[in-house]
């Protein structure tokens, strides 16, 4: 069964992130690289994501539709990256996303 992990950054996160040293950046980006190693066979497919002051939304459905740059929703939380796994089902998937070494929320959901 297909899941894509979302990886969600928190505020926090990004300020410890950027309040780091650079040994210690190299060491938590060496346990993401890892990380991805080490779940090399259920992975098919991942990105990271550019920053969220890059994203462009459409919206529709009420009139024309409308571009605006930035993101669809200004939050506290935001999607930097995302996994597509391939495993037997919710519990694997659950203990792949339990071993994440970065930011703190993901979010699991099936394929459909």
């Amino acid at each position: 069964m297909k899941y894509v992990l979302m990886f969600i950054e928190t505020e926090e996160f990004t300020q410890r992130l950027e309040a780091m040293g650079d040994l210690e950046r190299e060491a938590a980006y060496a346990a993401v690289g890892q990380w991805f190693d080490d779940h090399a066979d259920k992975i098919t497919h991942h990105a990271h994501l550019a920053p969220v002051h890059t994203a462009t939304t459409v919206r529709l459905g009420q009139g024309d539709p409308v571009v605006t740059d930035g993101p669809f929703v200004e939050g506290k939380e935001v999607v930097s990256g995302f996994a597509e796994l391939e495993v037997a089902d919710l519990d694997e998937a659950l203990k792949v996303a339990r071993s994440w070494p970065a930011c703190p929320i993901v979010e699991i959901r099936p394929v459909s």
